[in-house]
């Protein structure tokens, strides 16, 4: 398979990061780019029914771990940001509110494939739904809160390209 992007969250100062495992699915090697450095990865642990994964870069330390903040009480209308790579734009945020929580998005056989996963329908529940902007590369970034805590992994946006501002993150308590 060809070669991936995405974005991922350092969990620990030794390298742990969280990402999506559809941004690592199929993979046989993995590199990350954390403060400009970068590191072989490897694959630690994949829960394809959430759609989480988790990378250690191999030999990192000393890196500053994200601040984990409450998903569990978000409020509709909440000022949110995504933080991530989108299209390969590394370090780039937006913003947007909290539109909806526990919502379930529904990835169908064909956009499983074109995302590089099994191609089958999988259903993620519980999800934050945010209009802030959730494009290809962003997937496994940070949904932050407006004091910079990571409340939710970016996951998707929704899959009718003639819709913007619908997007859905992971809550950080279930990742």
């Amino acid at each position: 398979q060809g070669l991936g992007t995405g974005s991922g969250v350092v969990m620990t100062e030794d390298g742990y990061l969280i990402t999506n495992n559809h941004v690592v699915d199929g993979g046989s090697a993995y590199k990350v780019t954390i403060a400009g450095n970068t590191y072989d990865a490897e694959l630690v642990g994949t829960d394809p029914s959430s759609d989480v994964a988790v990378l250690k870069a191999k030999d990192a330390s000393g890196l500053t771990p994200m601040e984990i903040g409450d998903s569990d009480n978000l409020t509709v209308g909440e000022w949110v940001m995504t933080l991530g790579a989108p299209f390969g734009l590394e370090q780039s945020v937006a913003t947007g509110i909290v539109s909806a929580t526990s919502r379930s998005q529904i990835m169908s056989a064909q956009e499983s494939m074109q995302s590089g996963g099994t191609g089958e329908v999988t259903i993620y529940p519980n999800m934050i739904q945010t209009d802030a902007a959730i494009n290809p590369g962003n997937s496994g970034g940070a949904l932050l809160n407006s004091k910079g805590e990571v409340i939710g992994i970016n996951e998707a946006k929704y899959a009718d390209e003639k819709v913007e501002g619908v997007g859905y993150a992971i809550p950080i308590s279930h990742a």
